[in-house]
């Protein structure tokens, strides 16, 4: 009779860990799929946004190339140069009173 006690035991252990080695690694793959689809998730969603910033982008460039305005940058640096030649000038202008 303790024979067969043993056996069932430990056919039950055999079981037991079976099972428990199973939940574990399908619990571990779980992780791994949720966390893909999350990254996945996530990268879409940055492709789609930086495709609205682009569209909104070409969008402000074609109003602003129908209303004829320059890039910010660009009259920065007009700014900078008729700056620079007007100072150019006013020193030559001195130096031609001072002659």
């Amino acid at each position: 009779m303790t024979y067969m006690i043993d056996r069932y035991e430990r056919n039950k252990d055999f079981v037991q860990e079976i099972v428990e080695s199973t939940a574990t690694h399908v619990g571990r793959i779980a992780t791994i799929i949720t966390t893909a689809v999350a990254d996945v998730a996530r990268e879409v969603g940055d492709i789609v946004t930086d495709g609205f910033e682009m569209r909104d982008a070409a969008r402000k460039a074609k109003n602003d190339e129908q209303r004829e305005v320059l890039d910010a940058e660009l009259v920065a640096e007009i700014d900078d140069a008729d700056a620079t030649q007007a100072a150019i000038t006013a020193v030559e202008e001195r130096d031609a009173h001072r002659s």
